[in-house]
């Protein structure tokens, strides 16, 4: 089994994830500036066995990332939508994704597997009713 190799420090990886992602929150859209700070947040939470790798963080005001908790992304996803959010689901999409990929590449995971799959289905059911 691959083993992943040691990450980037915190400020290199919101670096990353910034200039993979851009410069706005995932969930509520705002652009990052002196009064709105980035973050990196775990899409699959750590809780539910989401890894802290690259593939599994998303950049996300502090605001954003406090309020969500520890709420499914897709759960939360509908949430910003409700609060008339503009919630970038295919940035969303793009990180299960790629955490799904990483998973099977890299191995483990065990706890993840099954949360990343049903939000994965969750989110194709979403983006079908729209």
């Amino acid at each position: 089994m691959a083993r992943v190799s040691a990450q980037p420090d915190r400020a290199a990886r919101l670096q990353m994830v910034l200039d993979r992602d851009g410069p706005t929150c995932v969930w509520c859209g705002r652009a990052f500036s002196p009064l709105v700070r980035p973050t990196t947040e775990h899409v699959v939470p750590r809780v539910k066995g989401g890894p802290s790798w690259l593939q599994n963080e998303v950049a996300a005001c502090g605001r954003c990332n406090g309020e969500r908790g520890h709420r499914a992304p897709v759960e939360w996803l509908e949430e910003c939508r409700r609060r008339g959010w503009p919630a970038d689901v295919h940035r969303l999409a793009r990180a299960l994704i790629a955490l799904d990929e990483a998973i099977v590449r890299l191995g483990g995971q065990r706890r993840a597997r099954p949360y990343l799959d049903a939000q994965l289905r969750r989110l194709r059911r979403l983006d079908a009713a729209a």
